[in-house]
């Protein structure tokens, strides 16, 4: 038995079990913004056809003595920057504007972090794979700083509980991602301590969990926090309300703040 084609194809099926939950979430957002489902629908879908071509016996080629899967880094250039995208829209849910500046930042550093791991897995020679391995892992250190420090800044100007949503989502979010390089420098790619049927159980297992697993998280815990009425605490100050017929009036917040202010007065 194949193995490997079985553990593509049961990635397959979970990564289309996970975009159909992802649609059915986004018929009732609960205030969730639509394009946050929208994203966590597509990841899965993308991956899974990614994952489908390896199930096929395509998407990867010979170098050095081993399968290099660029089909993996076909996924993983377009997957990784929308999680990243994902994680700072919730670190900023309640921001009227958003910095583009630092999303696009990290996100364009994560490309830098996968094209320089496929040049490192095209490699031929050892030194320039281990060279181009090691220039990923700076570029992917950029990254986690990203996350933990200034994004991580901006969650703390906006209430407790989306500050403790985040935390959990960072440590979940940075103990997967850490697996990646881990597992590719103990892989057939790097020293070869594990064969390629264990190589590929762990890339399966990783991107589940880092997708699926990690959008499920987010949206369950947007939708929570939205369920539970709570808004920035920078928003607090600013309340002023009135009562028209009974129907509570708010001046001076974001439409978002005002919209829970009205659910929380029922």
């Amino acid at each position: 038995m194949n193995w490997q084609a079985v553990l593509h194809w049961l990635y397959v099926i979970g990564m289309g079990i996970g975009a159909l939950h992802f649609w059915t979430l986004s018929r009732n957002p609960k205030g969730v913004p639509q394009y946050e489902y929208a994203v966590a629908i597509f990841i899965p879908i993308w991956s899974g056809l990614a994952y489908m071509a390896m199930a096929l016996d395509q998407g990867k080629v010979e170098a050095a003595g081993q399968i290099a899967h660029y089909a993996r880094y076909l996924d993983w250039i377009v997957t990784t920057p929308l999680l990243l995208l994902a994680l700072a829209w919730t670190a900023m849910q309640f921001m009227a504007k958003k910095d583009w500046t630092l999303i696009g930042t990290l996100m364009g550093t994560q490309v830098v972090v996968i094209v320089t791991g496929l040049i490192a897995d095209l490699s031929e020679r050892a030194g320039v794979r281990y060279l181009w391995y090691f220039c990923g892992v700076a570029a992917f250190l950029v990254v986690l700083w990203g996350i933990w420090n200034p994004l991580r800044a901006k969650t703390r100007t906006q209430g407790q509980g989306l500050s403790d949503l985040y935390d959990k989502l960072l440590i979940y979010f940075t103990v997967l991602w850490i697996g990646y390089p881990t597992v590719w420098i103990i892989g057939p790619s790097g020293l070869g301590l594990i064969n390629q049927t264990m190589d590929t159980l762990l890339f399966c297992i990783l991107p589940f969990f880092s997708k699926v697993g990690f959008s499920f998280l987010d949206l369950h815990g947007l939708r929570s926090l939205q369920d539970q009425g709570i808004v920035s605490e920078t928003d607090q100050p600013l309340r002023s309300t009135f009562s028209i017929w009974g129907i509570p009036i708010v001046l001076g917040q974001p439409r978002q703040s005002r919209r829970l202010l009205l659910k929380n007065s029922r």
